[in-house]
């Protein structure tokens, strides 16, 4: 399991991996039934506390992405891709619509904001 962490990023460390978590298996980096890496191991891995690794793999078993064996670790769960793929696309469409009240609230036009997204898609597709 390869996740990034990102210094700059509003959310909470723990949020961010259930995020990579959750991209992992829409994308089909991660599978059904694949272990996940033990707590302490993924903490040292992300140079992270051990509390905000146990943090996220308890929100992940409470959505009900992976769960536990006892004294063998975390595995990932059959999971609707359907459905996941659809709670992060609400979510993202929520972040948008607050960041368009932002760009509003600068006065910066709907042709303006398309400018800018574009911008930085294209930056992306370079790196």
């Amino acid at each position: 399991m390869y996740i990034i962490l990102k210094e700059e990023s509003n959310l909470p460390i723990y949020e961010q991996i259930v995020n990579a978590v959750k991209e992992g298996l829409i994308n089909h980096t991660i599978q059904p039934g694949e272990m996940l890496p033990s707590i302490r191991s993924l903490a040292k891995d992300l140079q992270i506390s051990v509390i905000t690794t146990k943090r996220a793999y308890d929100e992940l078993e409470k959505d009900g992405l992976i769960y536990s064996v006892p004294g063998k670790g975390f595995y990932v769960k059959e999971t609707n891709q359907e459905f996941l793929r659809e709670q992060q696309l609400k979510k993202l469409e929520q972040q948008l619509s607050d960041w368009i009240e932002q760009a509003r609230g600068l006065g910066i036009s709907p042709d303006e904001m398309k400018s800018m997204l574009d911008v930085l898609c294209e930056g992306r597709k370079e790196s």
